[in-house]
């Protein structure tokens, strides 16, 4: 997959007719697959590139009053090109969705950008808005020469299937019905740094993370993981909180991960999150701790998808 960071049509060169997908993609959720599935089909009967047009940030900074949550993802820059690549896209053009990309009028967006793209055919949800005003799909198939394909919503458990919802679930912990809405494992990336070294005392040393990217985290607790070291998985159960047992005051994110001895202080290592152990507790000593501890180690060996 080619990427493209572009700041306005004059930086799109497509010659050859595309199979063209719109929209903004935080997490590539199933809804978003279901695009994705019907592009590539198309893509393969008429021997065309899949190309997307996206923007790298909620396009929601450009029209509220900033919260930091409107710059958290449910997927990091990384993860979400190599999920665009998974499913099949050959070109990923990325543009900052500003003031003046959003005063185009309808009419313009179409003649400017959809024109360099170069579609033979749209692929859309069917709650795509664009231009000045939010336009609709219906306004889409007005505009536009070629053939729009709208794909419905997509629903699990006879509720939509959005990037909202999933974001909830990740908040409220819930990270194991989070990955059947996105079809994919939601994951974190961070940065190893030492900690408190508190864990090697007592026969569960973790790595301690340092959460760069701008990307949802979990809610507090204890959780079934996997663990991505230069490319290898390993199991892991991973802690999110702020270690009362031991008076802690910062938020700390730590991973015990399972038949793994190396230093890795300054690696980038991805986590997985699988499933919710429990909930952050305070213990009256080092062995209920211990004993807890144990617990979660016996469940996170044995928890299977």
């Amino acid at each position: 997959m080619k990427i493209h960071y572009i700041t306005n049509e004059k930086d799109i060169q497509e010659e050859e007719p595309t199979i063209l997908v719109l929209g903004y993609f935080d997490g590539l959720h199933i809804g978003h697959q279901a695009l994705f599935d019907r592009a590539r089909s198309h893509a393969k009967e008429r021997d065309r590139k899949v190309v997307v047009l996206t923007y790298p940030h909620s396009p929601k900074l450009t029209f509220e009053r900033f919260r930091p949550e409107l710059l958290l993802h449910l997927t990091d820059p990384q993860e979400r090109q190599d999920l665009f690549a998974s499913y099949g896209v050959d070109h990923l053009y990325l543009l900052d969705f500003t003031s003046s990309f959003a005063s185009l009028s309808p009419e313009a967006f179409v003649e400017q950008y959809i024109q360099a793209l170069n579609p033979e055919t749209i692929i859309v949800g069917f709650d795509y808005h664009f231009g000045r005003g939010r336009a609709d799909v219906r306004r889409l198939q007005d505009l536009f020469d070629g053939q729009v394909i709208v794909i419905d919503e997509v629903q699990m458990d006879g509720e939509k299937v959005s990037s909202s919802r999933i974001r909830d679930l990740v908040q409220k912990g819930d990270v194991k019905e989070a990955n059947r809405l996105l079809g994919h494992t939601f994951s974190t990336e961070g940065l190893v740094v030492h900690g408190d070294a508190r864990g090697r005392t007592i026969g569960f040393p973790t790595a301690n993370l340092a959460n760069f990217e701008q990307v949802h985290l979990p809610a507090d607790g204890v959780y079934v993981t996997e663990v991505a070291i230069d490319g290898k998985r390993y199991r892991a159960m991973t802690s999110i909180g702020f270690n009362e047992t031991f008076g802690g005051t910062e938020l700390r994110l730590e991973s015990h991960i399972f038949h793994y001895q190396e230093e890795i202080y300054g690696k980038r290592i991805r986590v997985y999150w699988l499933d919710k152990i429990r909930e952050m507790e305070k213990f009256d000593g080092m062995e209920s701790l211990m004993r807890q501890l144990q617990e979660d180690q016996a469940i996170s060996l044995d928890w299977k998808a």
